[in-house]
């Protein structure tokens, strides 16, 4: 099940599913600790004339949206058989570690009703399913779940008072399934402490008139001690839970409207869907710099990890995003990271976490008994041309001065000497950019292009000569030899790959959407060379027409979450909107531009109504696969919608459609 919505704060991240359930609670890093386990959540349930039911259960239907230009939810859950609706106004404040839910509880009958509204909390502390601790606290009157360093603060009130009823239980152990079970009779046992593997369920009776609504309040503080949780409770209920939210709601949307941007041509539900995108971007940005692939652990039950890493390629991607939108302290923040974090060599590995540990890997560190590098250098070279488009924004040498040795110079010199000198003088094989294959592909030689031409840049800022030059050189025989290596003059396409054995060049021929892209965007060809033309003609052949949805495939026989082996894969945001870039640049008049335009409904289409983008979409239905969200896929259409404003202001349609400069 994916994310429907998302909030965070920078030090903590909470996903929450298509009922508006909370699925991930993160703390104290965005990304790092999930204190929910794959397919736990925090349940929801109503009490009303006898009858029990969880808002996942049949009999409701549940929207989950944002409020406009904020991160603040606005989920509604009706039921017609019970004759309750329930609205959530959610947020995760953005001055402290406070999850805060006003629910307004409707009674659609004819009479007065006590309505009685439970909130279950399944926390796994510390992504472990033993020692936990959870009890009722009088003093606080507050439920309490801590292991460690790590506590968790639940209560809330309505009418003036805390919660009516509580439990707290085991929990998937001992045969106990948990307090959730305990509270669908409509009475909780009011048991004060268990450990070991724990739940707790709180719950609120409400009166509420005939065709009226009642007021619950609840919340839930994290923190590393028990002191401070309160604190934050007592912090809380001064300024009034009511306060903290509509402080929130107000630092958001001066955050979101931070420039003017003309949105020159694009319609309502594009620009909201821009704004959306940035704020899911946010959500999965940590404040010690690392940015987050996706908070959606619901992969974690499918395979043997989740998408909760920092990934250097996803970075990059997602911080030239983050500039080209003006927000360049997040940026900044990943590039002090990403200093921190690459080899004294000056390569990335594979992904690390939020707190700058390495993170898990399937590339090994030797082949056949021969060591090798188990990198995708990629994920290097995309750091380097990043930085030097956020200089370009930022302007911030002295930034720049103090990373030069490591993150450019270092990393350069790497990627100068990462090359098969005997056949191509292309890059040394490495993972390619999907993560499947080993060799040297059409992407990653670009970048490394890419890369040097910005170290020579960096150079060239900095009074470097030498290096200046040393660098130029070696990116204009790297571009020399994708040309001649990788251009194939009979499928009028890029080749995907190549590797080397014994001198000997092999060659994979096929379609990969990154093969076109990362020759344009990284500057090999330009847009309009003939080449690129024909390019793009043959891979709409073969990566598009088949899909019947729309969109194009990653490459041909995509097997990852393969629908049908009738078309290529299933069609992927970020290459949609890598093919929507490069007509975008190729667009001379105000009618080409306006016909590229049009093909942004398509996301909004594809879009949960939150404005969440999965990885990849169902071919014939359309239904998002794979973890959502994916913080790269909002970059992507971030970085599509302004290179779109960018692209019509060259061409003289409005005077600043692009305010960033």
């Amino acid at each position: 099940m994916s994310r429907s919505l998302v909030l965070g704060n920078g030090t903590a991240l909470l996903c929450f599913d298509r009922f508006g359930q909370v699925r991930d609670f993160y703390f104290p890093y965005a990304g790092l600790e999930n204190h929910i386990a794959a397919g736990d959540v925090h349940k929801i349930g109503v009490f009303v004339d006898g009858v029990f039911s969880w808002i996942s259960d049949e009999g409701w239907n549940v929207q989950v949206d944002y409020e406009k230009e904020t991160m603040v939810s606005h989920i509604v859950a009706r039921n017609n058989t019970i004759g309750v609706s329930l609205l959530f106004t959610d947020v995760l404040y953005n001055e402290k570690n406070i999850f805060v839910r006003t629910v307004t509880v409707e009674n659609n009958a004819s009479q007065v009703r006590t309505i009685k509204v439970f909130f279950n909390q399944q926390f796994q502390i510390s992504q472990t399913t033993h020692a936990d601790t959870a009890y009722y606290n009088p003093a606080t009157e507050a439920v309490v779940h801590y292991k460690g360093r790590r506590v968790f603060l639940v209560s809330g009130e309505s009418g003036g008072s805390r919660f009516t009823d509580y439990s707290v239980g085991i929990f998937k152990i001992e045969g106990k399934e948990g307090t959730w079970r305990d509270a669908e009779d409509g009475v909780l046992s009011k048991n004060p402490i268990e450990h070991g593997s724990v739940d707790s369920t709180i719950a609120f009776d409400v009166s509420v008139p005939a065709h009226g609504t009642g007021i619950i309040r609840y919340w839930i503080t994290v923190a590393q001690t028990f002191r401070e949780a309160a604190a934050l409770q007592d912090l809380l209920l001064e300024k009034t839970p009511a306060h903290v939210i509509e402080t929130t709601r107000n630092f958001w949307h001066a955050w979101v409207n931070k420039f003017t941007f003309t949105f020159y041509g694009l319609s309502p539900e594009v620009i909201e869907l821009f704004k959306k995108s940035l704020f899911i971007i946010r959500t999965h940005c940590d404040n010690g710099g690392g940015i987050l692939a996706s908070g959606d652990s619901d992969n974690f039950r499918y395979g043997r990890d989740t998408y909760a890493y920092v990934w250097p390629r996803d970075g990059a991607f997602i911080a030239m995003a983050l500039d080209k939108a003006g927000y360049f302290d997040i940026a900044h923040r990943f590039y002090e990271f990403a200093n921190q974090v690459i080899t004294e060599e000056g390569y990335m590995l594979h992904k690390y976490q939020p707190d700058k540990s390495l993170g898990s890997s399937w590339h090994p560190w030797s082949k056949n008994g021969k060591e090798q590098l188990p990198i995708q250098e990629d994920e290097t070279a995309l750091l380097v041309i990043g930085l030097w488009r956020h200089y370009e924004k930022s302007k911030d040498l002295e930034f720049v001065e103090n990373v030069y040795d490591l993150l450019i110079k270092q990393t350069a010199r790497f990627m100068m000497k990462y090359r098969e000198k005997f056949v191509t003088n292309l890059p040394v094989e490495s993972y390619d950019l999907w993560e499947e294959r080993r060799g040297v592909t059409t992407f990653t030689a670009s970048t490394v292009y890419g890369a040097l031409i910005a170290a020579s840049r960096f150079a060239d800022v900095l009074g470097k000569r030498d290096d200046e030059d040393m660098y130029r050189r070696a990116a204009e025989e790297i571009q020399q030899s994708i040309l001649s290596f990788f251009y194939n003059p009979e499928t009028k396409y890029f080749d995907k790959l190549l590797t080397v054995e014994n001198s000997v060049v092999k060659k994979d021929e096929s379609f990969d959407v990154s093969s076109l892209f990362g020759v344009f965007q990284f500057g090999i060809l330009p847009a309009d060379d003939a080449r690129m033309k024909d390019a793009r003609k043959a891979v709409a052949e073969r990566l598009s027409k088949p899909i019947s949805i729309g969109g194009f495939a990653r490459h041909e026989k995509d097997s990852f979450y393969e629908v049908t082996p009738d078309v290529p894969g299933n069609p992927w945001f970020i290459t949609t909107l890598w093919m929507m870039q490069y007509d975008i640049a190729c667009a001379k008049t105000e009618d080409d531009l306006k016909k590229i335009g049009k093909q942004f409904d398509w996301f909004v289409v594809h879009a949960l109504p939150s404005g969440i983008l999965s990885e990849q979409i169902h071919p014939m239905t359309g239904e998002q696969l794979s973890v959502a969200p994916l913080t790269w896929s909002h970059a992507e259409f971030v970085l599509t919608v302004i290179s779109y404003l960018e692209r019509a202001e060259a061409l003289g349609l409005c005077d600043v459609c692009y305010p960033v400069k």
